[in-house]
This record gives C-alpha cells, structure tokens and sequence, in this order.
C-alpha cells in the first residue's frame, strides 16, 4: 500500500484493503484474547488475599469474558478453508407445504438475520419475494463480517420444523421445509469462465406491496446459467444495470461454489458420515410441539431451548458443526 503509485488504482487495491482489515482484526483478538487472560490472573491473585464479595463478582466477569473470547477463538480456528473469511451469500427458499413453509422460510430469515446483527454484521438483500398470504417464497441475503462464510457454510440444507399450524382452523400439527443454501462472495481476481452463450437473461418488473409501491419499469433481472440450470435474479435495485451486475457476482459465487462441492464430495467419499453432510440432506429439526427440541442431525446435538434459537442464538450449533467437520477430516 506504500509503494509508489499504489493508489493510482484504487480498485486494484479493494482486496489488500480488506486484507489488512482481517488482519487488524485479527491482531485485536488476539490482544485482547491475552489482555483477558492477563485480568483473570491478576484478579485471581487479588482474590486469594481479599476473597470478598465484589473481588470474586468482578472475578466472575472476568471469567465469564474469557470463557467467551476462548470459544470463538477456538471456532475461528476451525475455519481454514480458502473462503472462509468470505461473506457469505445466502438463499432461502420454502419447500412443499404452501403458506406453513413459507412462514417457515421468513422465521429461518429473521433466526439468521438476528444473529447476523448480534454480531455486528451487515445484512443486505439482494433479492425478496413475498409470499401470497404470509412468509417468503424466496429471499438472497449478503452477510458481510469476519468469517462470515466460514461461520455460515454448515448452514447449507434442509431445515425442518414441526408445529401446531397457526394457519390451520382445526389446530393440527404440520411439518414445514425450507431450504437454505451458502456461498462465499468471491472477488473478481477468481478465474470463473462465464460465456455469454451460456447465459438466458430476462428482465421484468419487480415485485412488491402494491400501490405507489409497484415498480413502474422492468428493471428485475432473471439470469439463467443453460450449462447448469443455476437462476439467479435481483431486484433490490432500481437499475436494471446494477441488479444485472448483483446477479452476476452471484452467479460467479454458485458456480465456484458447485465446483469446491465436487472436490469436498470426492474428499469424503471414504468417510461412512458423507451422506449426513452431503448437499441437500435434512441437516435440522426444530420441534414445537408435542415438546419443544432443536436437534442437529449429523451432529446429535440438542438444545430445549428453541425460542433463544429462532432469536438467532446458534453459535452452539454452528461451533458443534466446526468441531464435527474437524473431527472428520481428521480422523
């Protein structure tokens, strides 16, 4: 960033910059990772001569503040892959089951935009198609923040939910899918060959509430991919140019994506576990009724707590999936 005429392409630069952001961040953490190592032990000795109240509640904070800052340090660690510092481009999408699956997909929405924001990650959608009654019947977020593909990556499947339908007049219990998929936002500096043959683009009008609301030009792009059948479209813009722009960054991220998925399959063929984390396998149930379970079905791992974990709190289980990939790939 200091040598000469280094600026005189800002653009070139994007990705250094955001390099040395990671790297500042990095180094932050890790300070203040030992600066809390350092209090703990420090209040430590101050408790062994005056083991009073307020020395053991401030003791207290301090290890609590630990314990949080070794958990994520020991998460981030288990993110070595190329993107995992990536941000993260999610789908949502129902599955059968009408209105219920659709209110489905929107609870799945606002679980991980929730934890998104606890975090202090940007959200940003990319694309937003409202359901006809109530819920989504699609939804393309960019999740931006340290790790964040990392952190989301074991996302990617089925989620099930089992409830009472708030939608149903005789009060029956329904069984909801809505499917979530993760890439990682790559730079332009990835070599993607994207021929134009390959590409059906078709533009219309975005959808939205109605009224003075309606857009009143076609400015929503629907990009087809022929070779592998990937759709993509935006419409968050109201440039055609820049939602034609939005879908080809995505389109670039599928297909980088369906390619580190074929060498991830060919990787876990020799390990019996590849069917529960294969692509597309029901990776989650979440159980309101008849009792309330959140269970992790390649991991086993169950918290009661199910309302603390559609508020978007799933480090839980974001870590448990960390460890359960490490422990695969090192048997």
């Amino acid at each position: 960033m200091s040598r000469p005429g280094a600026w005189d392409n800002p653009e070139a630069l994007t990705p250094i910059l955001q390099e040395k952001t990671q790297l500042e961040e990095e180094i932050t953490k890790w300070t203040q990772l030992e600066q809390t190592k350092t209090n703990v032990q420090e209040w430590l000795e101050l408790a062994e001569d005056d083991p009073g109240e307020e020395t053991l509640e401030v003791l207290q904070g301090e290890i609590n503040q630990l314990e949080s800052r070794l958990r994520l340090a020991e998460m981030e660690t288990l993110l070595s892959g190329p993107h995992d510092t990536a941000a993260a481009i999610v789908d949502i999408h129902p599955g059968a089951g009408g209105t219920d699956s659709q209110d489905w997909a929107e609870m799945l929405l606002r679980m991980y935009r929730r934890w998104a924001e606890s975090k202090g990650f940007k959200v940003e959608f990319l694309n937003y198609i409202p359901g006809d009654e109530a819920g989504i019947k699609s939804v393309t977020l960019q999740i931006t923040g340290p790790h964040a593909y990392g952190l989301l990556k074991g996302e990617k499947g089925t989620h099930r939910l089992i409830r009472i339908s708030p939608f149903d007049t005789s009060g029956r219990r329904h069984t909801s899918f809505a499917s979530l998929d993760v890439c990682p936002q790559i730079g332009q500096d990835i070599d993607i060959d994207i021929k134009d043959d390959d590409l059906r683009i078709d533009i219309f009008r975005s959808s939205g509430p109605g009224g003075q609301h309606v857009n009143k030009t076609s400015s929503a792009v629907r990009i087809t991919h022929l070779p592998t059948n990937i759709v993509v479209q935006c419409q968050s813009e109201r440039s055609q140019l820049k939602n034609k722009e939005t879908c080809m960054k995505i389109l670039r991220a599928r297909l980088y994506e369906r390619e580190l998925e074929k060498l991830e399959r060919a990787k876990q063929a020799e390990y019996a576990s590849k069917t529960a984390i294969a692509w597309g396998s029901q990776i989650r149930t979440y159980t309101l009724h008849p009792y309330r379970l959140v269970k992790d079905h390649r991991t086993n791992l169950e918290i009661s707590n199910v309302d603390a974990v559609l508020d978007g709190e799933i480090d839980g289980l974001i870590q448990s999936y960390l460890l359960f990939l490490h422990e695969q790939s090192h048997p």
